[in-house]
C-alpha cells in the first residue's frame, strides 16, 4: 500500500513515499496516527495529497508550515502542486 507522511496536526496535505493510481488508497501517517486516504488522480512519488479540502484561497500547510495558497478548490485526495497552488514566493 502506497504510504504518505505528515508531520503536524495542521498539515492538510501531505509527501507521498510511493505514487499512487486513481482511486487507490494510501496510509497517511502522522505521529502514531495512521489513516487511509483515496487519491483522486495519479500522484508521483515525493508529490503531496490533500488532507482535507482545501478551499481556493486558503493556505495549503507541509510540515506545519504554510508552502503556498490554493488557487483553486482542492479536494481531499488531489493531487497538490503548482497547477493548483501558487507559492508565496513566486509572485503569482
Amino acid at each position: 500500500m502506497p504510504l504518505a507522511i505528515a508531520v503536524h496536526p495542521d498539515d492538510n496535505a501531505a509527501t507521498l513515499i510511493d505514487p499512487v493510481s486513481p482511486s487507490e488508497e494510501a496510509e497517511v501517517l502522522l505521529g502514531s496516527t495512521r489513516s487511509l486516504l483515496r487519491a483522486s488522480a495519479p500522484i508521483p512519488s515525493g508529490h503531496k495529497i490533500a488532507l482535507r479540502d482545501i478551499p481556493q484561497g486558503h493556505p495549503v500547510i507541509k510540515f506545519g508550515q504554510r508552502i503556498g495558497c490554493a488557487t483553486v478548490p482542492i479536494r481531499a485526495g488531489d493531487h497538490v502542486h503548482v497547477h493548483n497552488v501558487a507559492g508565496f514566493a513566486s509572485g503569482r
